[in-house]
């Protein structure tokens, strides 16, 4: 990638001397040029945020020169993922993060390299960024990414795609009209034994699939009383926070972590791991394009309190072709296909398969078969996409039809009601309420059209 167009404005004297001296101390560190690397902006660096930062700051062929966050960096994180040398998440923990890493490689004792954002449009006006990495609340996944896609950024979301059904379809627009690259963070995608598993179900070694059922457990939810209204932490901006979404008070556990148990900002174990192991079962089904016609379902969520996610379920997608994707939240984590000659059963996380004859998982697939896709990981797979322009293993469309089938199952928990479901318009069919549901109005300024 050596296209930058603020350096082609600047001077060459001005910039000669630098570019040498970076160019040099780079090198030493196995890294090429910084013209040549893809340049990254992160956006959103709580726990899974600067877990994805590390993952691409471990890239040679990668350079993050941008990082943004609503958080400075303050001790109101729950933070639940450690790394070396830190106690909290936000702004600044990443940018010491990053800095202290470059620094290391480089030799220099020094880096300063990176700048920092707390309003991601900053960040999206930068011409010299190639691509984005959005680790936000699932609110502001589809405004960011729609705003990425428009300012000529290749994405990386996180799962769920997006909040709601109509975010989704625009944000998969907006990254085909401006020809722009998506990875859903959806990475169990990119498991080996996944794709062997799938290769195994679409050569027929399970018979014809009947079956897909669907173990999602909730661990994290509480069920807890009403919260008092707290002082907002010095160091973030709750307002931007709340972006889009209605205003309310502020109150520890309605942002950071816990917000996906509160269905304005997230869909709870739906769309949590749900986004992982349903899109499993759309892989498997060879679904990526469409979706079920049929969903039905009963939820139990909180009556009272700040929490009004789902902790409790079960569930029927039926697709056009009669096959059903059943679901609970009990069980271990993970999906079996059933089949009419046998079964495969994937745990989630690390795709440690079982299966039934046992000797299915000695097959090999000749060099005729089905194959899937092998990826190299998540993050690299992107990072490749990026450099071919050719879509990701987790694009755009998939991302937006797994989260759909989330949104849908929340839905028929709140309206309990079975949808009529038409995957190619998108609607559900002879019911106005619930269609209304597929939206959110987003509070001013903000609007997605």
């Amino acid at each position: 990638m050596k296209r930058r167009n603020f350096l082609k404005k600047a001077t060459a004297g001005m910039l000669a001397m630098p570019a040498l001296v970076s160019n040099r101390i780079f090198a030493r560190s196995g890294r090429p040029a910084p013209s040549d690397r893809i340049t990254l902006g992160c956006i959103g660096l709580g726990g899974q945020g600067t877990w994805n930062m590390k993952g691409f700051l471990n890239n040679k062929e990668v350079q993050i020169i941008a990082l943004c966050d609503v958080n400075k960096g303050s001790d109101d994180y729950d933070f639940l993922y450690q790394f070396p040398g830190t106690s909290t998440a936000g702004l600044a923990n990443a940018r010491n993060i990053l800095e202290t890493q470059y620094a290391e490689e480089i030799r220099s004792g020094i880096y300063k390299g990176c700048s920092t954002y707390t309003d991601f449009r900053e960040l999206l006006s930068r011409d010299d960024i190639d691509g984005v990495v959005v680790c936000t609340p699932d609110h502001w996944h589809g405004l960011v990414s729609k705003l990425a896609a428009e300012a000529g950024k290749d994405i990386y979301c996180e799962k769920p795609l997006t909040n709601t059904i109509a975010e989704g379809r625009a944000v998969c627009n907006a990254v085909n009209k401006y020809n722009r690259i998506l990875q859903t963070g959806s990475h169990e995608r990119s498991n080996h034994s996944v794709a062997y598993a799938c290769e195994l179900i679409y050569n027929g070694r399970i018979g014809k699939v009947h079956t897909v059922r669907v173990n999602m457990p909730v661990e994290s939810q509480e069920d807890i009383p009403p919260q008092p209204v707290m002082p907002v932490p010095a160091n973030l901006d709750y307002n931007m926070w709340l972006g889009p979404t209605p205003w309310y008070p502020y109150t520890k556990k309605r942002t950071h972590f816990w917000w996906r148990y509160i269905l304005e900002y997230g869909g709870g174990e739906m769309t949590d791991r749900g986004a992982h192991i349903i899109d499993l079962g759309q892989l498997g089904l060879q679904m990526d394009h469409s979706g079920p016609v049929e969903i039905s379902g009963k939820g139990w969520a909180p009556k009272e309190g700040l929490f009004d996610t789902y902790m409790k379920f079960d569930f029927t997608c039926t697709y056009a072709n009669g096959v059903k994707l059943i679901g609970t939240s009990g069980g271990e984590r993970g999906l079996k296909f059933e089949g009419t000659d046998g079964w495969i059963f994937i745990h989630i996380h690390g795709g440690r398969l079982e299966a039934q004859p046992e000797s299915l998982l000695k097959e090999h697939i000749g060099p005729e078969e089905i194959h899937c896709r092998r990826s190299p990981g998540h993050h690299q797979d992107f990072i490749n996409s990026i450099k071919t322009r050719q879509p990701a293993i987790a694009h755009e469309e998939i991302g937006h039809r797994t989260a759909t089938i989330c949104h849908l199952l929340n839905i028929a928990f709140q309206t309990e009601r079975t949808l009529q479901w038409d995957p190619v318009k998108e609607q559900i069919i002879n019911d106005e309420t619930a269609n209304r549901m597929l939206y959110r109005p987003m509070r001013a300024p903000w609007r997605l059209f």
